[in-house]
């Protein structure tokens, strides 16, 4: 599929009018933990769209979530300081030699920003005059209307529209329908940016893959990975599972039980064991690590077994990781070895002391010179560039990888069997259509 054809009905900043309009752009910048960034990778990914809108000629007000600061008990929304823009966009001034304004609005304790104010004028007008950079706003999670739904959130994103002339949505990893990413393109003319634009290409590869398609999964509950798990299934040719979720899977095939798996989880994972046993498509990894504590690599306290050994009614203590050896298997190897298309959100094992697995995992998929290597998921990408940082930096320019900044976004796609169906997608272009 060319280019032109993926993108018909998605409106593209390329064909935006920029010039000496304020652009009210979402990127998804949520990198910032206890608050520091802890990869910086999200952001460097927007810099083209953000240079693009500045070099034709628009003003740029930036916004991105932060972290989870509403309760969904209480429906509290705490504008805890660690999970402010600040470092962000201290990263920006130092990477773009700019100044942006964060707007200091004063939330309420229980319901946090109730909305934007006329403090926010002044700012908008020195950036028109250029004497700033751009605007940065609060976290858009600190809003009470970015998540609230119903005409809270209508009436927030008309505040937002009210800042601005155009709006760009370049934050593929927020795939929610909130009223930054979803409600806004109702009021002001909307596009996708360059990001925005790369992630649903790619994306195009993962849900008509070239074959054979090779994916692995893995994930720290079973259950909520129950949906995009059985639509990854049916679209790959085989699948390596790792994890918890792969934990849950060895239980109810060898009616074992494994420390820290839930029976209702086992009994989900049934079908899925019942279902490939026509269709053989998940490849097991033959060993496993098996430790008797959570605190750590004890010595003396973990050891490799083999899946082959497990023994029907039998406990055994926590399952923390992939032995490196799995993937010296003749059917591992060979399934890695002969893909065309890879896809990968999997840590294979507890971090951050059981690590070999997905060490060795990411080394035998860069074997296979001639896949389409794709990594989705924050954690993923984190794994890979701790463990194999010279493989990182050497694949950053490599055509045959790519590396995701949404994980979520990407399961969630595969799961709708369209980047289309992603709601803040549709919104653009229903908005397009008019």
């Amino acid at each position: 599929m060319d280019n032109n054809s993926l993108y018909a009905d998605l409106p593209l900043i390329q064909d935006a009018e920029l010039n000496n309009k304020v652009v009210l752009v979402r990127f998804d910048h949520n990198v910032v933990k206890n608050g520091e960034i802890r990869d910086p990778f999200r952001i460097d990914r927007t810099i083209g769209t953000l240079f693009n809108i500045v070099e034709r000629g628009g003003r740029p007000i930036l916004m991105t979530h932060v972290g989870r600061p509403k309760n969904k008990k209480t429906g509290k929304i705490d504008c805890r300081e660690s999970e402010s823009v600040a470092p962000i966009v201290s990263y920006l001034e130092q990477k773009l030699h700019t100044r942006f304004h964060v707007p200091n609005i004063i939330a309420d304790p229980d319901k946090g920003i109730i909305g934007l104010d006329t403090s926010i004028n002044l700012a908008i007008r020195n950036l028109e005059d250029r004497k700033i950079g751009g605007i940065y706003l609060p976290n858009t999670r600190w809003f009470q209307g970015e998540e609230a739904g119903g005409e809270i959130s209508r009436q927030f994103a008309l505040q937002l529209a009210g800042i601005a002339d155009i709006y760009v949505n370049d934050a593929f990893g927020s795939w929610q329908p909130h009223a930054s990413t979803y409600d806004i393109t109702e009021f002001l003319p909307s596009y996708a940016g360059f990001l925005m634009q790369q992630e649903i290409l790619n994306l195009s590869r993962v849900i008509d893959p070239v074959r054979p398609f090779v994916a692995a999964v893995a994930g720290s509950k079973y259950d909520t990975k129950i949906k995009p798990l059985y639509a990854i299934y049916e679209k790959v040719d085989r699948l390596i599972l790792g994890g918890v979720i792969y934990n849950t899977y060895l239980c109810a095939k060898y009616k074992i039980r494994i420390q820290g798996i839930p029976e209702e989880d086992i009994e989900l994972a049934r079908d899925l064991v019942e279902k490939d046993k026509g269709q053989n498509k998940i490849i097991e990894l033959p060993f496993v690590v098996e430790s008797d504590t959570m605190e750590g690599r004890i010595e003396g306290k973990y050891r490799t077994i083999s899946v082959k050994d497990f023994t029907p009614g039998r406990a055994y203590a926590y399952i923390l990781d992939i032995d490196p050896r799995s993937f010296e298997d003749a059917a591992v190897s060979k399934t890695i070895g002969t893909a065309k298309t890879i896809l990968v959100n999997a840590v294979m094992g507890f971090t951050p002391h059981f690590t070999a697995g997905s060490q060795a995992l990411d080394n035998t998929i860069d074997s296979n010179r001639s896949a389409m290597k794709m990594y989705g998921g924050g954690d993923t990408l984190q794994e890979f560039k701790d463990l194999c940082p010279g493989l990182y930096l050497s694949v950053m320019d490599n055509a045959n990888y790519y590396f995701f900044t949404g994980g979520g976004t990407v399961l969630t796609a595969i799961e709708e069997g369209s980047p289309y169906g992603l709601k803040p997608v549709e919104a653009l272009i229903k908005q397009k259509a008019g």
